[in-house]
């Protein structure tokens, strides 16, 4: 019970000390992370044929039925309309479901956290673990979309590797910010659940950002950060470069949220067994 008793340091500094101890321990169990993510996969889809891919089949049906219709409703063309979706829902499902399963990341294993010392970061990581490998699976859609489209994908695209690295570290350090709010506030689950619904509609995954007026796009798109998260990533993949606004905000945000993150964690790190 190592990780749940220590005794809770009362300045900033020893907070976020002390949330480095625990995220320092977990990197040192990274093979206790990947089993308990495999894990999770096995567990789901124990008995299916399909396995994961069952979520990959749904999500081709999806973009092909929204690229129809919107793409129609929209009146954009498809070769540079379908795309844009394809990327734009495969990140959307991963970046939406990182922060609707980080709230539930400690009551979920609640067993384990009272009956274990193991770091409390091992449950956010295993959580990101186990949606990065469906993502993995996700993200075959996209070349059948340009093989059927006559597209090809350029070296542009590579950057897009970077863009995910920073987009990961935002998404981690909300996770862990929802993990402990959740854990000691219940409501606040149903208040981000809420909250992850609105964010899809004010944000560019079905419609594109030049369907906008440009006062409305101001307005829109620059203070929204899913939107320069989705760009880091998802514009590389299509041919075009991210604005060093995009950059901007998305590193701009992993550093004061991982602050964040490190302070409310050194803070409730010995508490949230007894929340539990």
């Amino acid at each position: 019970m190592g990780f749940i008793h220590q005794r809770r340091p009362s300045s900033i500094a020893g907070n976020i000390s002390f949330a480095l101890e625990d995220i320092l321990s977990t990197f040192r169990q990274l093979r206790l992370v990947t089993v308990f993510g495999w894990q999770d996969i096995r567990q789901r889809y124990r008995r299916s044929v399909l396995g994961p891919f069952w979520i990959t089949v749904s999500m081709a049906v999806m973009i092909a039925a929204l690229g129809i219709v919107f793409g129609a409703v929209l009146k954009s063309p498809m070769d540079s309309y379908l795309p844009f979706l394809t990327i734009g829902l495969i990140m959307w499902t991963f970046m939406s479901t990182i922060v609707t399963e980080g709230c539930t990341s400690f009551t979920s294993v609640e067993g384990m956290i009272r009956q274990m010392p193991i770091p409390f970061f091992v449950y956010v990581l295993r959580m990101y673990w186990r949606n990065t490998i469906i993502l993995g699976h996700n993200l075959l859609i996209y070349p059948f979309v340009c093989l059927i489209l006559g597209k090809s994908i350029s070296l542009t695209a590579l950057w897009a590797v970077p863009g995910f690295v920073v987009v990961s570290l935002n998404l981690l350090w909300i996770a862990v910010c929802c993990a402990v709010f959740c854990t000691r506030f219940r409501d606040v689950t149903q208040i981000i659940g809420a909250l992850v619904q609105v964010a899809f509609y004010v944000s560019p995954i079905i419609w594109m950002p030049a369907a906008l007026p440009a006062r409305a796009a101001n307005m829109i798109l620059e203070p929204n950060p899913i939107y320069h998260m989705l760009a880091v990533i998802r514009d590389p993949i299509l041919g075009t470069t991210p604005t060093m606004l995009n950059w901007t905000v998305t590193i701009g945000m992993a550093c004061a949220g991982w602050i964040l993150a490190l302070w409310l964690l050194g803070r409730a790190r010995h508490r949230i067994a007894y929340w539990l």
